[in-house]
């Protein structure tokens, strides 16, 4: 992190607000990262308290010309561009989610399918698509009761680093507490995992 300061975007999609895994690893790692650096700001950004589903209306402002969207079309993409700017100027981000049916809670889904924006966050070239949020460091908490992170039946965590690496930030660490009923000590190693990081 620069010691001229930064800006860490943290992002919470658990539906707990006590007793949660992720939130109480995010606070902790976010806290870590704040201490080495002189100025730091954080961005809040708790995503389960619900985030609008993409629709038709959204879709088709997106698409049309920003020079030419009208009042309504800009209105609809207000939230979105707003999501967007805050990826733009965090030069961390933060993701605590859980594993819900071995994916991502729908309100997490809800954030990316407003930030991975044609022209915004990402564009086309004639090899492929290109992300445009280049430069940035990314870690992403992963709790579960059962699921494994990184095997067979984990669409969340590979996911999220597909996604993130798709806009740009290919630069992502994994936090795993995962099978915490099985194993509730891995709670601990996620913590110890989450200091060691920020040693």
């Amino acid at each position: 992190m620069s010691s001229s300061g930064s800006t860490i975007l943290q992002i919470d999609a658990s539906a707990r607000k006590t007793a949660s895994v992720t939130r109480d690893l995010t606070k902790t790692l976010v806290s870590e990262l704040s201490s080495k650096s002189p100025e730091v700001e954080v961005l809040v950004r708790d995503v389960s308290h619900g985030l609008p589903f993409v629709d038709e209306d959204w879709v088709g402002a997106n698409f049309t010309d920003p020079a030419e969207r009208s009042e309504e079309q800009q209105q609809k993409l207000a939230l979105s561009d707003s999501l967007v700017a805050e990826l733009r100027a965090a030069d961390t981000i933060v993701i605590g989610t859980p594993i819900y049916n071995f994916s991502v809670p729908a309100a997490l889904k809800a954030w990316i399918d407003l930030v991975a924006r044609a022209r915004e966050t990402f564009r086309y070239t004639d090899t492929g698509p290109v992300g445009l949020l280049e430069g940035k460091k990314a870690y992403v908490i992963v709790a579960s009761g059962g699921t494994r992170v990184g095997s067979e039946i984990d669409y969340a965590a590979n996911y999220l680093k597909h996604v993130l690496g798709f806009i740009g930030i290919r630069d992502v660490t994994i936090i795993a507490a995962d099978q915490l009923m099985m194993d509730p000590s891995k709670r601990e190693a996620a913590l110890a995992q989450t200091l060691k990081l920020v040693a």
